[in-house]
């Protein structure tokens, strides 16, 4: 049997034009657009509240640091390189992270860093540590869990509660201006029932009965207050006539 009819071909043939460094760049896109999708996931279980938390950053990371981290991911995860049916939202939560990690929203930050200092404090409390021992401190090393789980996991309990108190506070408000509406609607409601009540009492007949000095009495029907108040002039203009009158002398 001759050498060429016993050579097979290849079980798997590469496609035309194929090569090792074409396979490369297609095993390359494949695993950066799984990476973004698990970016894009990552950011959605992300604790909402902290936005350290959302941008994977330090605590202690500086503006330039934000910014930077906010590029980089709202970069790679942008709706228009990710197939994930949920990447615009997690761009818009990136975005949100980045505004209230920025010390240019000052009260946000402020209020941000007060939580997390407080969190620190009792991270450094429950371990016997003065409260002016830094991140750095050897001692935080080694701990299980480690201190910036702990701190992390720590602020999420105070931010919570902070959240908590903010939406009964808004609760509150809502309800106490609620009664206040209502309150005011009874009055305008009350204001319009008296006004009608007393324009009905105003058209509505009804007999007036007068009595003068001279044992005469006049019982008539009026329509409304115009005529009762003509009716009225009328009489006692009669009575003062026949007051005036003089009594004629017999004999």
């Amino acid at each position: 049997m001759s050498t060429a009819s016993s050579s097979k071909p290849p079980a798997n043939p590469a496609p035309p034009g194929t090569n090792d460094v074409d396979l490369e760049k297609l095993l390359s896109r494949e695993e950066s657009a799984f990476n973004r999708e698990v970016e894009v996931e990552r950011i959605l279980k992300a604790f909402k509240l902290n936005p350290y938390d959302v941008l994977d950053i330090e605590e202690n990371a500086t503006p330039e640091a934000i910014k930077r981290r906010y590029k980089q991911l709202s970069l790679f995860i942008h709706p228009d390189k990710t197939p994930h049916p949920r990447a615009p939202e997690a761009f818009d939560l990136l975005k949100k992270a980045c505004d209230a990690a920025l010390p240019t929203n000052k009260d946000k930050r402020e209020n941000l860093d007060a939580v997390i200092n407080q969190a620190r404090l009792m991270i450094l409390k429950a371990l016997n540590l003065p409260s002016s021992t830094p991140d750095t401190d050897p001692a935080l090393n080694g701990l299980e869990p480690p201190y910036k789980v702990r701190l992390r996991l720590q602020s999420k309990e105070l931010l919570i509660d902070e959240e908590v108190r903010r939406r009964k506070a808004i609760k509150m408000n809502l309800a106490n201006e609620g009664l206040e509406a209502r309150k005011k609607d009874e009055e305008v409601a009350a204001k319009k029932r008296k006004a009608q009540e007393d324009k009905q009492w105003e058209g509505m007949p009804f007999v007036v009965f007068l009595r003068c000095d001279c044992s005469r009495s006049f019982t008539f029907l009026v329509d409304n207050r115009e005529q009762r108040v003509d009716s009225w002039r009328a009489f006692t203009k009669d009575t003062r006539k026949k007051k005036k009158a003089k009594i004629a002398i017999l004999g």
